[in-house]
């Protein structure tokens, strides 16, 4: 389990989180919605140490990860697909792949992870000789979650994963997220398309202005007449 204590971080002047407390519980997705500037992407930065807080705790398995490496961060299991995708352009499919798993050290291993993620992806077995600069929009965003995958992470961290994608690419990352969840990997999901979001998430959070206003079930929020005002489009 993940859990965030009292987190405080500061973001240049700003006070980007306001003593946030969120559990994520094994083998659930849980999803974090929010406007621009709420503090949702700082929040996953400094579960992974990219950013680091100035007050609270992050607890993994009760062990307490707080201001820990990146590195080590990502060898015990937790991994961040950031905004944006971030592939390599000028190295293949598959070796954007071979990167994802530089914490591997077994060669059979690492060709079980690829042909598992070529597995939820075809799309990308077809092209795992193509250079990633020349992938569509939803290839390139099917290749970072591809790539993330294959440190076989227990928590999988997705930040804004249908960020630019047509409606029909979207639909199909919400289902394999779905379906990595499936097979065992626990999800914290922060996405602009809300109500996409929290169709699949086990449990929820509204943060605005980072402090956290609100949380229930995904099913939960949905139905609820002030989410569905501010998130949903609706009312």
């Amino acid at each position: 389990m993940l859990k965030l204590e009292a987190l405080s971080v500061y973001y240049g002047g700003i006070h980007a989180l306001r003593g946030i407390d969120i559990e994520v519980a094994d083998g659930k997705i849980v999803t974090l919605i929010g406007a621009n500037g709420a503090g949702k992407s700082t929040m996953l930065n400094t579960i992974v140490g990219l950013v680091k807080s100035a007050s609270g705790k992050i607890l993994w398995d009760g062990e307490d990860f707080t201001g820990r490496d990146p590195k080590d961060i990502v060898s015990r299991g937790l991994v961040l697909i950031p905004e944006g995708r971030h592939v390599f352009p000028n190295l293949t499919v598959e070796e954007n792949l071979r990167l994802g798993a530089y914490v591997q050290k077994d060669s059979k291993r690492i060709r079980q992870s690829r042909d598992r993620c070529f597995d939820l992806f075809p799309r990308l077995r077809e092209r795992m000789r193509q250079s990633a600069g020349t992938l569509s929009g939803g290839e390139q965003q099917m290749l970072a979650v591809a790539r993330g995958l294959m440190t076989e992470p227990k928590l999988l961290m997705l930040d804004e994963p249908s960020l630019g994608l047509a409606p029909l690419i979207s639909r199909m990352i919400f289902s394999i997220i779905g379906e990595i969840n499936r097979n065992g990997t626990t999800v914290l999901l922060i996405e602009q398309n809300a109500h996409a979001a929290l169709e699949i998430a086990d449990y929820a959070y509204v943060l605005e202005t980072g402090t956290i206003v609100m949380q229930n079930t995904g099913a939960a929020l949905l139905k609820d007449e002030g989410v569905r005002r501010a998130y949903l489009g609706e009312g």
